[in-house]
């Protein structure tokens, strides 16, 4: 956390650097079974299952997990993410071709080509990165005297209203087009907040949190809207994820987070109890219960899964990850000397 701003409140600093601690402890890669070895000795996962193809953002590849596969790429993909849960538990031949920082257009140029008429099943998450939302984070973390949230915010929702409808719609339209067989399920975006910040570096106030999550909802009801137009289903986790959002107990989001890439994403539990039986029931016909045989299943799937989107490596280098960055004494000083703060003074006393 070098260059961090080191607040003096004791009991959000414990809280932090414990959260931190904890979720440090998951760093390393999960091991996986040789690629050569039978995929599922339990019989989830099989080769000639029937074709799944996982497109979208960090929310669909599983940044947040802590355990990504070794694929060439900055993709973040994780065998604990819900697409691969699925795969593993439905026996699902699955291409996980969903990538950190993927916007609209990245997915109609990099990852419709895995669509075809064979596909029989598409999840896709993709709309956040468009509206700019991990800048808009970083913007609203700042304190209050050194940050425009709102007008942040405010950009943000004008992007959601007037033009990321006529993207998503172009965009069904291709994935209707290349996979005409595929059932089809668009996936939304949780809250973040319920009211606290418990993060000893970060100073969202909760008019920040309620803006923020007024903008998650208007960002799932544009997607709602537009899967709808599409004939595609849609699965909004809000519901789902309530009670369990940064600092709430237990925690399915991430808050800040060491790494940073971590931050602000669903976590091992919020894909394994969130999303999995979530979108798997319109997915899938049934909902899917990510026991501790399917979350086996699907680490083994890792090596071959690397594997597949090696093919893919070139293209997705073309894709950038969009991380937030919390606020820095650097970043903070500059503010103040613009605004006329005295930084030291206002630490004193937050």
């Amino acid at each position: 956390m070098n260059g961090l701003i080191f607040r003096l409140s004791k009991v959000r600093l414990a809280v932090s650097l414990t959260s931190i601690a904890l979720l440090g402890a998951g760093l390393a890669v999960a091991p996986g079974s040789p690629a050569s070895a039978d995929p599922i000795a339990s019989g989830f996962a099989s080769a000639a299952g029937e074709p799944y193809v996982a497109l979208g953002d960090s929310y669909s590849s599983g940044v947040g997990t802590r355990s990504y596969i070794n694929d060439g790429s900055n993709c973040m993909r994780s065998t604990l993410a819900y697409p691969s849960l699925v795969a593993a538990a439905k026996s699902y031949s699955l291409n996980f071709r969903a990538c950190s920082g993927a916007v609209v257009a990245d997915v109609t140029n990099s990852q419709l080509s895995a669509l075809s008429s064979s596909t029989r099943y598409v999840t896709i998450s993709v709309g956040g990165n468009d509206a700019g939302f991990a800048d808009v984070i970083t913007e609203c973390a700042l304190p209050a005297w050194a940050s425009d949230c709102a007008g942040a915010v405010a950009g943000a929702q004008n992007f959601i209203r007037n033009t990321l409808p006529a993207s998503l719609g172009t965009l069904y339209s291709r994935i209707r087009s290349a996979a005409p067989s595929a059932k089809v399920v668009v996936v939304g975006y949780p809250k973040l907040f319920m009211g606290e910040d418990c993060n000893a570096f970060t100073w969202f106030s909760p008019s920040d949190e309620a803006i923020l999550n007024d903008t998650a909802v208007l960002l799932n009801n544009t997607t709602a809207s537009r899967a709808s137009a599409a004939g595609f289903s849609y699965v909004n986790p809000i519901s789902r994820f309530t009670g369990h959002a940064v600092c709430d107990n237990p925690e399915w989001v991430n808050g800040l987070s060491n790494p940073i890439e971590e931050s602000y994403h669903a976590n091992t539990a919020g894909h394994r109890d969130g999303y999995t039986p979530l979108v798997s029931s319109p997915l899938t016909g049934a909902a899917v219960t990510a026991t501790p045989a399917v979350v086996a299943a699907a680490e083994a799937t890792g090596p071959a899964q690397a594997a597949k989107q090696r093919k893919y490596a070139a293209l997705d280098r073309h894709i950038e990850p969009k991380v937030f960055q919390p606020p820095t004494h650097e970043r903070l000083e500059k503010l103040a000397d613009q605004r006329g703060v005295d930084l030291d003074a206002w630490l004193a006393t937050h």
